[in-house]
Parts: structure tokens; sequence; C-alpha cells
């Protein structure tokens, strides 16, 4: 088994380094939080207390951070990542940043002698509880072999996507093919709900006919036809809007750097920037079916 630095214990990443300890492996987690490290070291985790000593800690050091400002500083910085780690040991960032920041990190990286790979990860609280994430992984096919015995303690479904920087390319694409997709659906149950047709009807015929995606049969915005999916449980959060509206904003920043249009990537952006200003941040992304069915005038 793995010894194991993981650096960033929130929603995500204490759940992970969880099921990091309960397939075998030691871990050795730090958080800026100290109840989150508690909160390991209950489940059998150790303690450090600093990033540097848990990146020291680890023939593999993990990382699940916010946003690619941390990610820079907690691995470029002096004292940090690069500076800290065991010569040899194996870097795993699993944050969702800019593929710029992505491959940046990972030039510095191979620079002084380190593997690295970026590996966003989809599947939300939930499936990093369950162990049932998707990992798209970006870096060297020979770095990937060495890091999937430890990813799969934390994921199902494990997939290479090519060069450093692809992992965040991978995830940024698929998550904006998802918010617009759910505004779609939205935008369908809301036009259904004033023509009169019943939402459970449109979800019959739509399921199984050429509206069928993703967003209409695991995670339907409205109430009732899919008990499990967040509208249900009044739209308390597996992916929140916020953090949707941060993949579309990573999708549009790559887009804008590549001369890439996305006109409907970028209008599902705006759409959910009103959203969250309008103090929706911490609902589920679907629940902007809130925002695309509310009107004053339904006639």
């Amino acid at each position: 088994m793995a010894t194991i630095g993981f650096i960033g214990l929130g929603n995500m990443g204490a759940p992970m380094a969880a099921n990091l300890v309960k397939a075998g492996h030691r871990v050795t987690g730090f958080d800026l939080v100290p109840g989150a490290v508690e909160a390991l070291t209950a489940k059998g985790g150790d303690a450090a207390a600093s990033a540097a000593e848990a990146a020291a800690a680890g023939d593999v050091v993990i990382t699940m951070l916010p946003a690619g400002p941390q990610v820079r500083s907690v691995y470029l910085d002096e004292g940090g990542i690069l500076a800290s780690a065991r010569r040899g040991a194996l870097l795993i960032d699993c944050s969702t940043i800019d593929v710029e920041t992505a491959r940046a990190v990972a030039a510095a990286a191979k620079g002084v002698g380190f593997d690295m790979l970026d590996a966003p990860v989809s599947g939300g609280v939930s499936g990093a509880a369950t162990a049932s994430l998707t990992f798209m992984v970006g870096g060297e096919a020979e770095i990937f072999a060495r890091a999937q015995p430890v990813l799969a303690a934390m994921g199902r479904t494990i997939v290479h996507a090519g060069a450093a920087g692809n992992g965040q390319a991978a995830k940024i694409c698929n998550n904006m093919i998802l918010g617009v997709s759910m505004i779609a659906v939205c935008e369908a149950f809301s036009l259904a709900e004033r023509l009169g047709l019943e939402a459970q009807t449109l979800f019959d015929i739509s399921s199984k006919s050429s509206g069928q995606c993703w967003a209409l049969t695991s995670y339907c915005p409205v109430p009732g036809p899919v008990p499990a999916s967040p509208a249900n449980r009044d739209y308390a959060p597996g992916f929140t809007a916020a953090m949707m509206l941060k993949d579309l904003r990573l999708a549009q920043q790559a887009a804008g750097a590549t001369a890439t249009a996305t006109p409907l990537g970028a209008a599902a952006a705006n759409l959910y920037q009103l959203f969250v200003d309008g103090g929706a941040g911490g609902l589920d992304f679907s629940g902007i079916y809130r925002l695309i069915g509310k009107s004053d005038d339904k006639t």
C-alpha cells in the first residue's frame, strides 16, 4: 500500500482521503481548516501541520484545491510541494483549474524531476463519498499507469485523456456540455408547463426519444420524474451552481485563449452568473430551473 500526503480536505477532498484510508493506504492530510484534519484522523489518517509536512510524508502527493492560484502557490512557492516532496514522489492534482496553470505546474514539476498528473474529477460529493468518481487524467502514459491503483481507491472510471493539461480540458468541456444541456432541459419543462403538458408526460416521452440526455434522465430538474434528483430535495446540492459557474468560466477562458466560438457555453455561463448573483450559489446546479421557470406573467 502507498504512503500518501493529501492536501485539501474540503467537501471533495475529505471523502476522497477517507476512501484512501479505507483502502489501506497510509494518508497524512493537511487543510487550512483544523477541523477537517481532525475529521481525517478520526477515520484513521494522520495529521500534518502544514502542506509541506503533508507533501514530505508520502510517496504520492494528492491535492484538491479551490482554483488555479492556490495550485500554483501550493506547488511552486518557497516551501511548497516541489520543494518539500520526497524525491521520486508521484504528484496528482485533482483540483479543477485552468488548463494553462495545469500545464505550467506540470512543466515545473518535470523540470525538478517529479512525475505529475492533472486528474480532475466528475461525480460530485456523492461520488467522492462512494468512491465512484470519474477521473479525467492528463500526463504521460507511464505516469498514468503508476497512478491507477491509487485513483482506483477513489473512483470507478479512470480515463487517460492525453498529455499534461488534457484532464482539465476534458473536465471543462464535459461540464460545458452538462451546463448547456441542463438549461435546455429546464427551458423545455418550463415551456411544457405553460402549454399545459404535465412534467411526467414530457419526461416519459423525451427520456425514450431524441431529447434523451443525462440532465433529463438522471438529474431531472423538476420534482417528480426522477426521485433521486436534487429537485425532490429542494435542490440540496450534489454539485452546486457556484461550482458549475466556475467550470463554465474556465471553459470560456479556454475558448477565448484558443479563439473558439462557444455561444451556447457563453450563454450558459451568463445564466448561471445571474442565478448565483441572486443568492443561489449553494443550491444544486439543476436548481437553475427556478430562474428559467420563473415568470411574473404566467397566462
